[in-house]
Protein backbone atom coordinates (compact mmCIF):
# COMPACT_ATOMS: atom_id res chain seq x y z
CA UNK A 1 0.00 0.00 0.00
CA UNK A 2 1.58 3.35 -0.99
CA UNK A 3 2.40 5.66 1.92
CA UNK A 4 0.04 8.33 0.55
CA UNK A 5 -2.90 5.96 0.23
CA UNK A 6 -4.38 6.42 3.73
CA UNK A 7 -4.42 10.19 3.28
CA UNK A 8 -6.04 9.93 -0.15
CA UNK A 9 -8.66 7.57 1.23
CA UNK A 10 -9.35 9.97 4.09
CA UNK A 11 -9.67 12.92 1.71
CA UNK A 12 -12.25 11.03 -0.36
CA UNK A 13 -14.53 10.70 2.69
CA UNK A 14 -13.62 13.71 4.85
CA UNK A 15 -14.60 16.20 2.17
CA UNK A 16 -14.70 19.98 2.80
CA UNK A 17 -18.45 19.69 3.42
CA UNK A 18 -17.93 16.97 6.02
CA UNK A 19 -15.15 18.96 7.70
CA UNK A 20 -17.48 21.97 7.86
CA UNK A 21 -20.23 19.82 9.39
CA UNK A 22 -17.81 18.51 12.03
CA UNK A 23 -16.89 22.08 12.99
CA UNK A 24 -20.58 23.04 13.18
CA UNK A 25 -22.15 19.98 14.80
CA UNK A 26 -19.26 18.27 16.58
CA UNK A 27 -20.11 14.89 15.05
CA UNK A 28 -20.24 13.39 11.54
CA UNK A 29 -20.58 10.00 9.88
CA UNK A 30 -17.71 8.95 7.61
CA UNK A 31 -19.29 6.28 5.38
CA UNK A 32 -16.99 3.49 4.25
CA UNK A 33 -13.83 5.01 5.70
CA UNK A 34 -12.52 1.54 6.60
CA UNK A 35 -12.38 -1.25 4.04
CA UNK A 36 -13.51 -4.85 4.52
CA UNK A 37 -10.02 -6.08 5.43
CA UNK A 38 -9.65 -3.41 8.12
CA UNK A 39 -13.08 -4.21 9.55
CA UNK A 40 -12.24 -7.93 9.65
CA UNK A 41 -8.93 -7.20 11.36
CA UNK A 42 -10.65 -5.00 13.92
CA UNK A 43 -13.39 -7.59 14.53
CA UNK A 44 -10.72 -10.18 15.30
CA UNK A 45 -8.97 -7.76 17.63
CA UNK A 46 -12.17 -7.05 19.55
CA UNK A 47 -12.93 -10.77 19.91
CA UNK A 48 -9.39 -11.39 21.19
CA UNK A 49 -9.79 -8.50 23.64
CA UNK A 50 -13.10 -9.89 24.95
CA UNK A 51 -11.56 -13.36 25.34
CA UNK A 52 -8.64 -11.97 27.35
CA UNK A 53 -9.56 -8.58 28.88
CA UNK A 54 -6.87 -6.35 30.33
CA UNK A 55 -6.77 -5.43 34.04
CA UNK A 56 -8.44 -2.14 33.02
CA UNK A 57 -11.60 -3.82 31.70
CA UNK A 58 -14.90 -3.25 33.43
CA UNK A 59 -18.45 -4.54 33.22
CA UNK A 60 -20.75 -1.60 32.51
CA UNK A 61 -24.13 -3.37 32.78
CA UNK A 62 -26.05 -4.21 35.93
CA UNK A 63 -26.28 -7.79 37.26
CA UNK A 64 -30.00 -8.02 36.37
CA UNK A 65 -29.43 -6.93 32.73
CA UNK A 66 -30.38 -9.78 30.35
CA UNK A 67 -27.41 -8.81 28.16
CA UNK A 68 -23.84 -7.88 29.00
CA UNK A 69 -21.83 -4.70 28.43
CA UNK A 70 -18.03 -4.82 28.69
CA UNK A 71 -15.47 -2.08 28.15
CA UNK A 72 -11.68 -2.13 28.00
CA UNK A 73 -9.09 0.61 27.58
CA UNK A 74 -5.54 1.26 26.38
CA UNK A 75 -4.91 -2.14 24.77
CA UNK A 76 -3.18 -1.05 21.55
CA UNK A 77 0.30 -2.02 22.70
CA UNK A 78 -0.77 -5.63 23.32
CA UNK A 79 -3.38 -6.04 20.58
CA UNK A 80 -1.78 -6.24 17.13
CA UNK A 81 -5.09 -5.75 15.31
CA UNK A 82 -5.81 -2.54 17.19
CA UNK A 83 -2.28 -1.29 16.59
CA UNK A 84 -2.42 -1.99 12.86
CA UNK A 85 -5.78 -0.29 12.39
CA UNK A 86 -4.62 2.74 14.38
CA UNK A 87 -1.34 3.10 12.49
CA UNK A 88 -2.11 1.83 8.96
CA UNK A 89 -5.73 2.83 8.22
CA UNK A 90 -7.00 6.28 7.11
CA UNK A 91 -8.18 7.12 10.65
CA UNK A 92 -5.27 9.35 11.62
CA UNK A 93 -5.35 11.22 8.31
CA UNK A 94 -9.10 11.76 8.70
CA UNK A 95 -8.49 13.07 12.21
CA UNK A 96 -5.95 15.57 10.91
CA UNK A 97 -8.35 16.82 8.27
CA UNK A 98 -11.28 17.14 10.67
CA UNK A 99 -9.19 18.92 13.32
CA UNK A 100 -7.32 21.22 10.89
CA UNK A 101 -4.19 19.93 12.59
CA UNK A 102 -0.67 19.57 11.19
CA UNK A 103 -0.07 16.44 13.21
CA UNK A 104 -2.06 13.72 14.94
CA UNK A 105 -1.18 11.75 18.07
CA UNK A 106 -2.89 8.74 19.55
CA UNK A 107 -4.59 9.44 22.88
CA UNK A 108 -6.12 6.07 23.74
CA UNK A 109 -8.25 3.19 22.51
CA UNK A 110 -11.51 1.98 24.03
CA UNK A 111 -13.44 -1.21 23.29
CA UNK A 112 -17.20 -1.27 24.01
CA UNK A 113 -19.27 -4.39 23.40
CA UNK A 114 -22.98 -4.81 24.14
CA UNK A 115 -24.15 -8.40 23.81
CA UNK A 116 -27.66 -9.20 22.47
CA UNK A 117 -30.45 -8.01 24.73
CA UNK A 118 -28.35 -5.52 26.70
CA UNK A 119 -30.71 -2.92 28.17
CA UNK A 120 -28.02 -0.71 29.70
CA UNK A 121 -27.96 2.72 28.10
CA UNK A 122 -24.84 4.79 27.89
CA UNK A 123 -26.08 8.02 29.51
CA UNK A 124 -25.58 11.49 28.09
CA UNK A 125 -22.11 12.83 28.80
CA UNK A 126 -19.07 14.62 27.42
CA UNK A 127 -15.75 12.77 27.29
CA UNK A 128 -13.17 15.49 27.76
CA UNK A 129 -13.99 16.29 31.42
CA UNK A 130 -12.99 12.72 32.31
CA UNK A 131 -9.59 13.15 30.65
CA UNK A 132 -6.19 14.66 31.48
CA UNK A 133 -6.08 16.74 28.29
CA UNK A 134 -6.71 20.38 27.44
CA UNK A 135 -7.15 21.75 23.92
CA UNK A 136 -9.76 22.10 21.21
CA UNK A 137 -8.13 19.94 18.51
CA UNK A 138 -9.29 16.42 19.21
CA UNK A 139 -11.45 13.74 17.63
CA UNK A 140 -12.89 10.42 18.77
CA UNK A 141 -13.81 7.67 16.33
CA UNK A 142 -16.63 5.21 17.12
CA UNK A 143 -16.24 2.18 14.88
CA UNK A 144 -18.80 -0.65 15.02
CA UNK A 145 -17.86 -3.95 13.37
CA UNK A 146 -21.53 -5.05 13.45
CA UNK A 147 -24.50 -3.26 11.84
CA UNK A 148 -26.03 -0.77 14.29
CA UNK A 149 -29.68 0.26 14.11
CA UNK A 150 -30.70 3.87 14.60
CA UNK A 151 -32.16 3.33 18.08
CA UNK A 152 -28.95 1.63 19.27
CA UNK A 153 -26.47 4.03 17.72
CA UNK A 154 -24.45 6.85 19.24
CA UNK A 155 -26.46 10.09 19.40
CA UNK A 156 -25.21 13.65 19.80
CA UNK A 157 -26.54 17.08 20.71
CA UNK A 158 -25.38 19.05 17.68
CA UNK A 159 -23.22 22.04 18.60
CA UNK A 160 -22.64 20.96 22.22
CA UNK A 161 -18.89 20.62 21.55
CA UNK A 162 -18.69 24.41 21.66
CA UNK A 163 -19.15 24.18 25.43
CA UNK A 164 -19.48 24.60 28.28
CA UNK A 165 -17.85 21.72 30.12
CA UNK A 166 -20.47 19.87 32.18
CA UNK A 167 -20.10 17.77 35.32
CA UNK A 168 -18.77 14.27 34.63
CA UNK A 169 -20.39 11.60 36.80
CA UNK A 170 -20.11 7.86 37.21
CA UNK A 171 -22.56 6.10 34.92
CA UNK A 172 -23.92 3.61 37.45
CA UNK A 173 -24.53 5.81 40.51
CA UNK A 174 -24.07 9.41 39.24
CA UNK A 175 -21.24 10.29 41.62
CA UNK A 176 -18.94 13.28 41.01
CA UNK A 177 -15.60 11.43 41.22
CA UNK A 178 -13.71 13.85 39.00
CA UNK A 179 -14.42 17.57 39.35
CA UNK A 180 -15.64 18.60 42.83
CA UNK A 181 -19.41 18.73 43.28
CA UNK A 182 -20.73 22.13 42.20
CA UNK A 183 -17.63 23.18 40.26
CA UNK A 184 -19.27 22.53 36.87
CA UNK A 185 -22.89 22.83 35.78
CA UNK A 186 -24.87 19.59 35.62
CA UNK A 187 -26.15 18.12 32.39
CA UNK A 188 -29.74 18.94 31.43
CA UNK A 189 -32.21 16.04 31.43
CA UNK A 190 -32.06 15.47 27.70
CA UNK A 191 -34.15 12.27 27.67
CA UNK A 192 -37.00 14.03 29.44
CA UNK A 193 -37.33 16.61 26.66
CA UNK A 194 -35.61 15.24 23.56
CA UNK A 195 -37.66 17.50 21.30
CA UNK A 196 -35.88 20.54 22.80
CA UNK A 197 -32.44 19.42 21.66
CA UNK A 198 -30.93 19.12 18.15
CA UNK A 199 -30.19 15.39 18.45
CA UNK A 200 -28.38 13.74 15.55
CA UNK A 201 -27.37 10.13 14.91
CA UNK A 202 -27.08 7.58 12.13
CA UNK A 203 -27.54 3.86 11.56
CA UNK A 204 -24.08 2.46 10.94
CA UNK A 205 -22.79 -0.33 8.70
CA UNK A 206 -19.41 -2.02 9.16
CA UNK A 207 -16.81 0.23 7.55
CA UNK A 208 -18.64 3.40 8.53
CA UNK A 209 -16.99 5.53 11.22
CA UNK A 210 -18.57 8.11 13.50
CA UNK A 211 -16.24 11.01 14.33
CA UNK A 212 -16.98 13.36 17.21
CA UNK A 213 -15.38 16.01 19.37
CA UNK A 214 -14.53 15.04 22.95
CA UNK A 215 -16.85 17.79 24.27
CA UNK A 216 -19.86 16.65 22.23
CA UNK A 217 -22.74 15.52 24.41
CA UNK A 218 -23.48 11.94 23.40
CA UNK A 219 -25.33 8.83 24.53
CA UNK A 220 -26.47 5.48 23.17
CA UNK A 221 -29.21 2.95 23.78
CA UNK A 222 -29.23 -0.75 24.49
CA UNK A 223 -29.35 -3.40 21.79
CA UNK A 224 -32.05 -5.78 20.61
CA UNK A 225 -32.08 -9.45 21.46
CA UNK A 226 -30.92 -10.44 17.97
CA UNK A 227 -28.10 -7.90 17.79
CA UNK A 228 -24.52 -7.78 19.01
CA UNK A 229 -22.77 -4.40 19.03
CA UNK A 230 -18.99 -4.65 19.05
CA UNK A 231 -17.38 -1.21 18.87
CA UNK A 232 -13.78 -0.02 18.78
CA UNK A 233 -13.25 3.61 19.69
CA UNK A 234 -10.00 5.51 19.36
CA UNK A 235 -9.27 9.07 20.45
CA UNK A 236 -6.72 11.28 18.69
CA UNK A 237 -5.14 14.64 19.55
CA UNK A 238 -4.05 17.58 17.45
CA UNK A 239 -1.57 20.45 17.60
CA UNK A 240 -2.99 22.30 20.61
CA UNK A 241 -3.42 19.31 22.97
CA UNK A 242 -1.55 19.68 26.27
CA UNK A 243 -1.27 17.65 29.44
CA UNK A 244 -3.65 18.58 32.26
CA UNK A 245 -2.68 16.58 35.36
CA UNK A 246 -5.60 16.06 37.69
CA UNK A 247 -5.79 15.66 41.46
CA UNK A 248 -8.00 12.62 40.90
CA UNK A 249 -7.80 9.44 38.84
CA UNK A 250 -8.81 10.13 35.26
CA UNK A 251 -10.69 7.70 33.03
CA UNK A 252 -8.59 6.07 31.74
CA UNK A 253 -5.71 6.64 34.16
CA UNK A 254 -2.13 7.09 32.98
CA UNK A 255 -0.03 6.11 36.01
CA UNK A 256 3.31 7.92 36.23
CA UNK A 257 2.58 10.34 33.39
CA UNK A 258 2.57 13.43 35.63
CA UNK A 259 6.19 12.71 36.56
CA UNK A 260 7.17 12.87 32.89
CA UNK A 261 4.87 15.57 31.51
CA UNK A 262 4.26 18.79 33.46
CA UNK A 263 1.01 20.71 33.20
CA UNK A 264 0.70 22.48 29.86
CA UNK A 265 3.29 20.32 28.11
CA UNK A 266 2.52 18.90 24.66
CA UNK A 267 1.42 15.26 24.74
CA UNK A 268 4.83 14.03 23.59
CA UNK A 269 5.27 10.65 25.24
CA UNK A 270 5.63 7.01 24.17
CA UNK A 271 2.04 6.46 25.31
CA UNK A 272 0.84 8.90 22.64
CA UNK A 273 2.75 8.11 19.45
CA UNK A 274 2.72 10.44 16.47
CA UNK A 275 0.47 8.89 13.81
CA UNK A 276 0.29 11.41 10.98
CA UNK A 277 1.76 14.68 9.68
CA UNK A 278 0.28 16.96 7.06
Amino acid sequence: MPATDPTRRAQAVATPEVIQAFARDGAVRLPGLLNADEVALLRGGIDANIAAPSPRAKVASRPDDPGFFIEDFCCWQDNEAYRRVITESPLAAAAGLLMHSRQVRLYHDHMLTKEPGTRQRTPWHQDQPYYNVEGRQNVSFWIPVDPVRRHSTLEFVAGSHLGPWLMPRTFMDSQAKWFPEGSLADLPDIEAARERFPIIGWPVAPGDVIAFHMLSLHASGGVDGDTRRRVFSVRMLGDDATHAPRAWVTSPPFPGLAARLPAGAPMEDALFPLLWRA
